[in-house]
């Protein structure tokens, strides 16, 4: 074939790939095109694979089924006057049907600037009947008035709310602050509170210790005496019978031998010097004590002589 008779058949099928580049529409899953013939809405294409005629149809736009977010951030104040930075996020999609996929590409201009400024008029309306502490404790009233107002104005539209929240609350950094004060200042009064309660009850504690270790000490002191009472009796009683001394020498031998026994613990492992009056020919304690045993007992017989007379 003639080279110059190759020309119009290159240029032929030249333009037939374009025709056929720009006639051929593959949408994406979650996505619809929607094809205008000659200016005017004709029809929307979902994901697949389908055909447009040339130069005539053309794609739109393309609307994205997917679930988005976009975030708003917005100022206002309080009820008790405090400056406060609320940050909204609103998550939102198209209804999939082709009358929502239409309006929601025709019926509005700007969508996303169409929402901050429902979502700013919802806020600004909410925010301002409550005070800091309330917007704090019930930002779930914030997100339902936003949810609920978005979704009266926009699901018209063809777009569907399905969440508004409000992830961020920051006050005035000078508020902030003084919050924090209030914070640290009633955790350290309750922290003052339990340290005083704990010593408190430690107190209490330390004083039935005590007072239980006094008793027992008593107690031990009480056992104590008995005991040597008991041996006192013990040892009188077995001396008694088995000489013919008195009961009165042997209590004296008895106390002599326990003075003598205090003598010797006293000096036992004890790096100090007692003086103490003492004498080898006898000891004036001895001496002392049955001189009050001889005078009790000429007591006890004027008594009984006297009670006779009578």
């Amino acid at each position: 074939m003639n080279p110059k008779e190759l020309i119009p058949v290159g240029i032929g099928a030249f333009v037939l790939l374009v025709l056929l580049y720009k006639a051929v529409v593959i949408t994406k899953q979650k996505e619809a095109f929607l094809v205008e013939r000659l200016g005017k809405f004709n029809s929307i294409r979902r994901a697949g694979f389908s055909l447009i005629i040339p130069f005539i149809d053309r794609i739109a736009y393309k609307q994205d089924l997917r679930i988005n977010e976009l975030t708003v951030d917005i100022e206002t104040i309080t009820k008790d006057k405090v400056s406060v930075h609320i940050s909204v996020a609103v998550q939102y999609y198209i209804k999939d049907s082709p009358e929502s996929i239409k309006n929601s590409a025709y019926e509005l201009s700007n969508f996303r600037q169409q929402i901050r400024s429902y979502v700013f008029d919802e806020i600004r309306a909410e925010v301002p009947k409550k005070e800091l502490d309330q917007v704090f404790e019930n930002k779930e009233d914030i997100e339902k008035a936003v949810k609920t107002g978005l979704s009266d104005a926009i699901e018209q539209y063809g777009f569907i709310i399905q969440n508004a929240l409000v992830v961020d609350i920051d006050p005035d950094p000078s508020v902030k602050d003084a919050m924090n004060r209030i914070n640290a200042a009633t955790r350290d009064k309750i922290a003052a509170e339990e340290e005083g309660e704990a010593a408190k009850i430690r107190k209490i504690k330390a004083a039935e210790a005590e007072a239980e270790s006094k008793r027992l000490q008593g107690q031990g002191i009480a056992d104590q005496r008995n005991a040597i009472i008991m041996g006192f009796e013990e040892s009188i009683s077995a001396f008694g019978k088995n000489t013919d001394i008195d009961q009165k020498e042997i209590m004296n031998f008895v106390i002599l031998t326990q003075y003598y026994d205090t003598l010797r613990e006293m000096s036992r492992d004890n790096p100090n010097v007692i003086f103490m009056p003492h004498s080898p020919e006898g000891n004036k304690f001895t001496t002392e004590m049955m001189a009050a045993e001889l005078a009790a007992e000429q007591l006890k017989k004027s008594n009984e002589t006297a009670r006779g007379e009578e």
